[in-house]
């Protein structure tokens, strides 16, 4: 699912018309919480950055779905997660989205039960204690916790497999060259999209919606103009096998080095890219359901979504900047900014069309064309998720 990455050696787009996910898939509460238990409580979740929480004691809360979570850093610098949630009567511990302990536990705000950083529970204010009662049998839930390149992931799941390094799409860039951890945020925007998460990716995923919905990317990214993401989605690719120029073969327009309203990149760059990932101008790293990166010359952007119920979706995007460039009084990230975000606004705004759409009561599902290819392989992951995950939770 990389805008720039040949799939193969031939023609990319479908051969036959698949189908969609059933329309219900998109806004049924029963079909929601489906998703929620085959995807969403089953893979990893990115909640933050590491710098979010570089001091111990810091720490963040986060929801998916139904689902509380805390993020913290211990006393020992070690980063832990758990259940928002205490073992007494189940009461939520943290209040707040963000912070820093004011001691060394984590207390219930409703009967004080409290517990050390590492979900252990050493104190119960009860004068007296039930018969066998043993605090070492009442630790906080623990949720699994990974790391990757300076982000913080969770899954929700009671023994998920591995990191959340292998969860990345393997088409997509490895970002190896990009300094991840290294990078400051410059600016973050939050936005509340009114459509289903999947009709999000579903965008993020094909550019048949680029000449009519991006003007100014797809004159930027001439490829993008012709509906297309990549040479080979060009069922007539051979005839400009040759043809470097960008509209055949991707990249930025001629004269233009990344993402911005002007075209023009910072003067603090990444010393580390190659000539291919310069050329490229965007290179995408995505990790199914929960978010994905972009890497530039000269920064970085990552989106990050979050369902927020059948028909909402919260989305996060922030850039990420080298230090020197944030530090340097002649920078302005707004010509980067500025241009990010009018593609997220064109993004939302078109997405809210088509959910605004998907309850009419013959439309029972849709049809994919050619150029669609890499949806069919989204469709296919939750169609696999689903299989996967049997039947829903009961509880």
């Amino acid at each position: 699912m990389s805008r720039e990455q040949v799939v193969s050696e031939r023609y990319n787009g479908l051969v036959a018309a698949e189908p969609t996910l059933p329309s219900a898939a998109y806004w049924d509460p029963a079909e929601y919480q489906k998703d929620l238990e085959a995807i969403w409580y089953r893979n990893w979740i990115l909640v933050c950055r590491e710098a979010d929480l570089a001091s111990p004691l810091a720490f963040r809360t986060f929801a998916i779905g139904d689902q509380q979570v805390v993020v913290l850093r211990d006393d020992h610098g070690a980063l832990r997660a758990f259940h928002n949630t205490c073992r007494h009567r189940g009461s939520q511990l943290c209040r707040e989205t963000e912070g820093r302990l004011k001691a060394r536990l984590l207390t219930c705000p409703y009967h004080a039960w409290s517990y050390d950083l590492r979900g252990n529970l050493v104190r119960v204010p009860s004068k007296v204690l039930p018969e066998g009662f043993d605090k070492s049998d009442y630790p906080l839930y623990p949720v699994a916790l990974s790391t990757w390149r300076g982000f913080v992931f969770v899954n929700l799941a009671e023994a998920p497999a591995g990191s959340a390094l292998p969860s990345f799409d393997p088409q997509s860039a490895d970002l190896l060259n990009w300094p991840l951890e290294d990078l400051v945020t410059g600016h973050v925007l939050t936005k509340v999209v009114e459509c289903n998460w999947k009709v999000f990716w579903e965008n993020f995923n094909e550019c048949l919606h680029c000449p009519g919905v991006h003007k100014h990317l797809s004159a930027l990214v001439p490829i993008y103009g012709r509906g297309f993401m990549a040479r080979h989605d060009d069922p007539e690719w051979e005839l400009h096998a040759d043809n470097d120029e960008p509209q055949y073969s991707g990249g930025l327009r001629n004269g233009a080095e990344t993402w911005s309203s002007d075209g023009q990149a910072m003067k603090h760059r990444f010393p580390g890219l190659t000539a291919a990932e310069r050329a490229a101008g965007q290179n995408y790293a995505m990790n199914l359901p929960s978010m994905f990166i972009v890497g530039h010359v000269d920064y970085v952007r990552t989106v990050r979504l979050v369902p927020l119920g059948p028909e909402r979706t919260e989305l996060t995007a922030e850039w990420l900047f080298l230090p020197e460039a944030l530090s340097d009084a002649e920078a302005e990230i707004d010509n980067i900014v500025s241009f990010g975000t009018t593609v997220l606004e064109e993004d939302a705004a078109i997405c809210e069309v088509n959910q605004k759409g998907l309850r009419a009561r013959p439309h029972r599902q849709g049809v994919l064309m050619p150029e669609e290819y890499d949806l069919h392989r989204f469709h296919e992951w939750v169609r696999d998720a689903h299989k996967r995950a049997g039947p829903p939770h009961q509880g």
